[in-house]
């Protein structure tokens, strides 16, 4: 689980799909080969992914569901889970609070650090060709979670 419940959501965006598997808690960023994303509320050109890298990455948010590859003929999508089939809407979060592990695995980050959008979706401290996401409100704990405050 990469997103603890302890989160304030006071913004957030459901006009958005995406069409890869992916765990909640790392930040998403705009898919730029399509046309028209985000126009209307069911415009299948608005695609989110994990960026491979950070620079040139636009983060449209933090991802609030794990996103399934799930055969729906012999099984049914887990709502108590948060999870959503491969295409579908997601819920991303603009603005709030999240306690997350997806952080870069060689930062040390502690509260008032500025957190950008690092490779993967990974949030990180490094500033070089990344967009800043929001900033950190905690250190690491012993199981590798930190308190986030995204802004977008």
């Amino acid at each position: 689980m990469a997103l603890k419940p302890d989160r304030i959501e006071l913004l957030t965006d459901i006009s958005f799909f995406m069409t890869t598997i992916a765990e909640r808690g790392g930040v998403v960023s705009a898919v730029t080969s399509t046309t028209g994303v985000g126009v209307s509320m069911d415009d299948a050109n608005a695609v989110v992914a994990y960026a491979a890298v950070a620079s040139g990455a636009k983060p449209v948010g933090v991802l609030l569901n794990d996103v399934v590859n799930l055969d729906l003929t012999r099984q049914h999508i887990n709502w108590h889970k948060d999870e959503v089939q491969v295409g579908g809407k997601v819920t991303l979060l603009r603005n709030g609070q999240v306690t997350t592990n997806m952080l870069v695995a060689s930062i040390t980050p502690s509260a008032g650090t500025d957190a950008y959008v690092g490779a993967s979706g990974l949030i990180g401290t490094s500033s070089s060709n990344a967009v800043k996401v929001g900033q950190f409100l905690s250190g690491k704990d012993t199981d590798g979670y930190a308190k986030v405050s995204v802004n977008l």
